[in-house]
């Protein structure tokens, strides 16, 4: 050791690194994401009840719940599989192969029976999906975009390329019967959504799902099947698509297999601007719902005010950008 040189203590206590400075609760993007949509929906409907005198009625707030019931369905679903960490593009082809399944059953076999056979098939079109993407490990976004052409493909071969109008009354009177003056295809709606609530919040199954979006590895790692929780998310996604094209096809007496093409859009923006992460491993049913509605809100207070549908377009994609950039933020400070 050279002259002049200091020797250090070899017993001094290691020093502790300097703790990160909290951040103020309010400057988490967490928080925007979690709680703004549920604020924004909340000062949207007073803002639109002050304003239009035909916004707070009985009959237009029943009609904005009852013009959701398809997408809500499909919202609920797919909120399941987002958090999985997988993505189904696959809804609206279901959707439409639903409603035109039931209908020629309806027409051939029963009206109940074509219902629930149209519902069983839509279990077996997402059981479809689940093993491309669990099994097979096919990326989703492929394993569903090419599933959805073929779905979409056997809409037109079952239907001719053309509609099918059920000719059984009962069909379509059980898609416009009531209960307690709100539709029965809206309680569809409201059982279904605190179905997959529960299922997601109070379940063993529930838990697996967050676990396979948060980290994969470690959930496998865990013992969790990764692969067989996804198939499963998917089965109950494809079952819920029929379920609501079933539904629609109910409420307006033919099977269409056009309709549909914008319900995968649409049930995404409702998951994602509800504060569900689009990359997985965090969200609700509550937070789709909330989504669903503050979205359904605009459309119904621009119609209420005359506003140009263009406009509705130019705010709705903002405010979906915006919410996806807020949860990009949120997973960026939490690293």
């Amino acid at each position: 050791m050279s002259a002049g040189s200091q020797v250090l203590p070899t017993d001094a206590a290691p020093v502790a690194p300097e703790a990160a400075p909290r951040r103020p609760w309010w400057t988490r993007a967490s928080l925007l994401r979690d709680y703004s949509v549920l604020v924004a929906t909340v000062v949207l409907f007073i803002v639109l009840s002050a304003t239009s005198s035909s916004f707070l009625t009985k009959t237009n707030l029943l009609n904005i719940v009852d013009q959701q019931t398809s997408l809500g369905i499909i919202a609920c679903a797919g909120t399941l599989v987002i958090i999985a960490g997988a993505f189904d593009l696959s809804v609206g082809a279901m959707y439409a192969l639903g409603g035109v399944i039931a209908a020629q059953l309806a027409n051939h076999l029963g009206v109940p029976e074509g219902i629930i056979l149209a519902i069983l098939a839509g279990a077996v079109f997402g059981l479809v999906n689940g093993v491309a993407v669990g099994a097979f490990k096919i990326n989703p976004f492929i394993a569903t975009l090419a599933s959805a052409i073929v779905f979409g493909g056997l809409g037109l071969i079952i239907s001719g390329e053309a509609l099918i109008t059920v000719t059984k009354p009962s069909f379509q009177t059980f898609g416009s019967s009531e209960f307690l003056g709100v539709r029965l295809t809206t309680w569809i709606f409201i059982a279904f959504a605190l179905a997959m609530g529960l299922l997601l919040q109070r379940t063993k199954f529930g838990r697996y799902i967050y676990a396979c979006g948060g980290n994969e590895e470690a959930a496998r790692l865990s013992g969790v099947r990764v692969g067989m929780v996804r198939a499963w998310v998917f089965v109950i996604s494809g079952l819920a698509s029929t379920l609501a094209g079933a539904l629609f096809a109910a409420r307006v007496g033919v099977g269409d297999s056009s309709v549909g093409t914008a319900l995968t859009l649409s049930a995404v923006a409702a998951i994602v601007v509800g504060g569900t992460s689009i990359w997985g491993g965090e969200g609700a049913i509550w937070r789709t719902i909330v989504g669903l509605f503050f979205l359904a809100l605009i459309d119904n207070g621009f119609n209420l005010l005359g506003v140009d549908a263009k406009y509705q377009q130019v705010v709705q994609g903002t405010i979906i950008l915006v919410a996806a950039g807020v949860d990009a933020y949120a997973r960026r400070q939490r690293r």
